[in-house]
């Protein structure tokens, strides 16, 4: 089974239009996703689609705190742990 990381970057690739980023380039994953420029409203419409995938509750707070795939693929791994 693919790990966090690999799952959430498949997701971003089919759900997320990332300002610069070539199609099938990988999107650095320390890099802020609003300067990447993901909109709030496409953000928000993604985390849905990242809690249907990991089964994971994410709050609107919870939301707010990640800048970064980093961070979110910390969140998950520490939730499913």
């Amino acid at each position: 089974m693919p790990g966090t990381e690999e799952r959430l970057r498949k997701l971003v690739d089919d759900n997320l239009e990332v300002d610069g980023r070539p199609i099938g380039q990988e999107l650095d994953a320390s890099k802020n996703l609003r300067d990447a420029g993901v909109s709030s409203t496409d953000f928000v419409a993604f985390m849905k689609v990242v809690v249907d995938e990991f089964g994971v509750d994410i709050t609107a707070g919870d939301c707010q705190n990640f800048q970064s795939l980093a961070e979110l693929i910390a969140f998950l791994d520490n939730s499913a742990a």
